[in-house]
């Protein structure tokens, strides 16, 4: 039985007991996640195709690490400009252990272990976050937060206020030194 899941704008084919390594998620280590955006699912018997995921099928897995990948170089050059650029880039993932594949998500309560006295809590299950909208740049909220200004009926001009501040000077311009001036003599005739 396999299954293919979607995760960190990735998709992959996972079996049970499969090790690999995602996009990073919000999720300590031994911490167990469900993949709920699964794409299809193949037993022996049956496929099951989603349009585009399966509502009611899920992927358990367990957080083994979060690390970060190798490093990888990005250079930049334009010939004959003297211009290179070098940058490095260490990419978050997450590496997780696939458990059990699930057709339906109901099940997944029904086979959840009992606890008995003494022993630890099982670990909550945590759904991976979709990505966030980027947030607005700090510009961009003081000029939302700006006060509008008021309408002007026809024929009257707008009040402009005026600067506190005085206008600065024109820079002076630099003087050349003078030659200095020679006179004509005068001869005597």
């Amino acid at each position: 039985m396999y299954a293919v899941i979607k995760t960190g704008g990735k998709q992959y084919v996972v079996k049970e007991g499969d090790v690999l390594s995602v996009e990073k998620l919000d999720a300590e280590t031994g911490k167990t996640v469900m993949f709920d955006r699964v794409l299809l699912i193949e037993d022996g018997e049956q496929t099951l195709i989603g349009t585009p995921i399966l509502e009611k099928a899920a992927v358990q897995a367990e957080v083994i690490e979060n690390f970060k990948d190798d490093k990888i170089l990005v250079f930049k050059k334009i010939r004959r400009k003297q211009y290179r650029r070098t940058r490095g880039h260490r990419q978050l993932l997450t590496k997780v252990r696939i458990g059990k594949i699930y057709v339906d998500k109901a099940a997944v309560t029904a086979e959840e272990p009992k606890l008995e006295a003494g022993k630890k809590e099982a670990a909550p299950v945590i759904q991976p976050k979709p990505a966030a909208p980027p947030k607005p740049s700090a510009a961009k909220a003081e000029r939302a937060k700006a006060p509008a200004k008021k309408a002007v009926k026809k024929g009257e001009k707008e009040k402009e206020p005026k600067a506190a501040m005085p206008k600065a000077k024109a820079p002076a311009k630099k003087k050349t030194a003078e030659k200095p001036k020679t006179r004509a003599k005068k001869t005597s005739k």
